[in-house]
């Protein structure tokens, strides 16, 4: 005799495969970075956007040249440290990295303070200065005489300013996005550009 098996058997059988494929089909989280087990993670280009890590890269040669500059070697010299102004980098692109930029000025920030050559002014103060002589818009941050007179406000010697530049290219499906990301050292009291450099990233869809 066979015995056949039960609508609902059949159903409940059905139903626990469905959800078993559908756990092996679901996307799962990972941890990259330092000390995982995917140290890599963040090699890789996900997109012709600029990312943390290409920012990261961009400044990292920028802060290089900085360092090995005759202007710092002169700040090497000076009895005390020189007193330096950070100002927001101005975003010459399309794409939306305001975040990401802010994250950047923090890095620099960071490197200039644990270098021991320079004293960085807060970037805080520097905001709250910059309320009470009435910056109301986003484009007046970037003014490079509102910076020298709240930086001279501050008490800063220097102010670095610096803005992030894109080139888009296409030719047939293929697409090339070149960035660059250019920073100066003004000198407050003089109007006088004491250092300039500037690094490029290309990223590119290759199809």
């Amino acid at each position: 005799m066979i015995t056949r098996p039960r609508p609902h058997a059949l159903l409940a059988c059905a139903l626990l495969t469905a959800a078993a494929a559908d756990l092996a089909c679901k996307p799962k989280a990972i941890r990259g970075g330092a000390g995982t087990d995917n140290p890599n993670i963040d090699e890789g280009a996900m997109s012709t956007t600029l990312d943390r890590r290409d920012l990261q890269d961009l400044m990292r040669v920028n802060l290089d040249k900085l360092f090995a500059s005759p202007w710092w070697a002169s700040l090497r010299g000076l009895p005390g440290p020189g007193v330096v102004a950070i100002w927001p980098i101005k975003n010459e692109t399309t794409e939306h990295i305001d975040d990401q930029l802010a994250t950047l000025l923090a890095d620099i920030e960071t490197e200039l303070v644990n270098s021991g050559v320079v004293a960085v002014v807060s970037r805080e103060r520097q905001a709250e200065m910059a309320r009470e002589v009435g910056v109301q818009q986003n484009a007046q941050i970037y003014d490079g005489s509102l910076a020298a007179q709240i930086s001279r406000q501050v008490g800063a010697q220097y102010f670095i300013t610096g803005k992030v530049g894109v080139v888009d290219e296409y030719k047939g499906k293929e697409r090339r996005v070149q960035y660059s990301l250019f920073l100066q050292v003004i000198e407050v009291e003089t109007s006088l550009v004491k250092f300039q450099t500037k690094s490029e990233r290309t990223k590119a869809i290759v199809r």
